[in-house]
């Protein structure tokens, strides 16, 4: 699942490419995504121009002005193509240089250029709101980003009062601080010199300011390096990315350990099903 980072490098893929654009057509080839496209969905976006391409935590949010928005989750599996005649179309996280074949769900036209929405799973789904109290009203379910300022130590001391979850656990939940996945938790935490299974509500105020901070300088870092799969934000091609050379833990299983000074070695185990990296003797 794209997390935060990708999600940016798409959208700022997206804003390279059809900011400005009226939508010609569209064509939709399943209605039944995560949740079912509406019957009218191609009659409202037609002739619609896009004003700007927004971001909100893993959401990329097309802004056609006067407060009427279309929001585009990519789900497990969704991906964003541009077909051309190199055949390199992939604007999404995943290498794929040749225009897939299947599940290809929904095609926006523009004039000049085609952006096809296709998506294995179908977890990913697309939603109209048409005012600026719906649009608001929307992201109340989700926490702050981690790049935000409300994201602070006064802020996660009164999230982890009387709380028992574990810290990994905690990262994860978007009702808590959105935008981090499984792949960046694992990072932060072991950047942070803090086990994924300590209970939140025994951390000390230095952890969670390490957490606070790694989270920022990790997520940034990523969006950098173009995501864990893309390589460069500024193409519209996408390709193989460059982040996941800068792991320190995630897929290390039986490695040694980054920090110079740590003979320790990378063990994987699992958290809720989620796969989980940590040093054995770093992270405490």
């Amino acid at each position: 699942m794209p997390e935060l980072p990708e999600v940016e490098v798409v959208t700022r893929s997206l804003k390279k490419t059809v900011k400005n654009r009226k939508i010609i057509k569209i064509i939709v080839n399943n209605r039944n995504l995560r949740f079912k496209l509406q019957k009218n969905f191609k009659q409202i976006l037609k002739n619609k121009i896009v004003k700007d391409i927004k971001r909100k935590s893993k959401y990329i949010i097309f802004d056609f002005g006067n407060h009427f928005y279309t929001i585009l989750h990519l789900g497990m599996s969704g991906t964003l193509h541009i077909p051309s005649k190199k055949k390199v179309t992939n604007l999404s996280f995943y290498n794929n240089p040749n225009m897939p074949k299947k599940h290809n769900h929904v095609i926006i036209f523009f004039d000049k250029i085609n952006l096809v929405y296709n998506d294995p799973r179908r977890f990913g789904y697309f939603k109209v709101i048409k005012n600026k109290h719906d649009f608001d009203n929307y992201f109340t379910r989700i926490g702050p980003e981690a790049l935000d300022k409300e994201f602070n130590l006064k802020y996660l001391k009164n999230k982890i009062k009387y709380r028992k979850k574990n810290i990994k656990n905690f990262l994860l939940d978007q009702k808590i601080v959105s935008g981090i996945g499984n792949i960046y938790a694992n990072e932060i935490l072991y950047k942070s010199q803090i086990s994924p299974m300590r209970s939140v509500g025994k951390l000390s105020s230095t952890e969670l300011y390490k957490i606070i901070k790694f989270s920022r300088t990790t997520l940034k870092e990523a969006i950098k390096f173009g995501g864990s799969s893309i390589k460069d934000f500024k193409s519209v091609s996408g390709g193989g990315g460059n982040f996941q050379t800068k792991f320190n833990v995630y897929n290390r299983e039986n490695q040694r350990c980054t920090k110079s000074k740590c003979k320790g070695i990378i063990k994987k185990s699992y958290i809720s099903n989620r796969s989980t990296f940590i040093c054995n003797l770093c992270q405490i």
